[in-house]
């Protein structure tokens, strides 16, 4: 059966998408199909080296999915977001393959979803309670005047004065 609502909102996820990848040095949302996407992130975040430091890294990759219930119930996040890479990334709201953004609501678009992402993978969002990494919570509460690691925003500056004044 069709769903006509599922559908436009599909099509507007798209464009969407496009708008958000050209007016962002951080992040380039790819479209798999027309309910995935791969999201690219150039942002600061961290990952454990060999020897099991953390270090700074600044590429990672988040794929979305909206499943065909997605604008009429809560969806579970695990079945939304699924972290990609790199698999050594190290954040308290992070365990491959799976993402803590808390909540998500029914219909809730790519660029919000992006806009948590970014805040979760550079630092600006984290939370060292309850974590799904816990030796990274424990950093985070050691470290937190170095926080967060990209101060950008994720629009870029004339994006944002654009929007600003339409």
């Amino acid at each position: 059966m069709r769903d006509a609502i599922f559908e436009s909102f599909l099509a507007s996820q798209f464009d969407e998408a496009l708008r958000l990848s050209a007016s962002s040095d951080i992040v380039t949302a790819v479209p798999v199909d027309p309910q995935r996407y791969l999201l690219r992130f150039g942002t600061r975040g961290l990952v454990l080296d060999g020897a099991g430091v953390p270090r700074v890294h600044d590429e990672f990759h988040v794929g979305v999915c909206f499943p065909a219930d997605y604008v009429r119930i809560e969806p579970h996040p695990a079945r939304v977001i699924q972290w990609l890479g790199p698999w050594e990334v190290f954040h308290p709201n992070i365990r491959p393959p799976f993402v803590c953004l808390g909540p998500i609501a029914p219909g809730e678009g790519l660029v919000d979803l992006a806009y948590r992402l970014f805040e979760v993978i550079s630092f600006h969002r984290v939370s060292p309670h309850d974590p799904l990494n816990a030796a990274a919570a424990q950093w985070v509460r050691n470290h937190r005047h170095e926080l967060p690691l990209d101060r950008r925003s994720l629009l870029r500056r004339a994006t944002l004065a654009a929007a600003e004044e339409a």
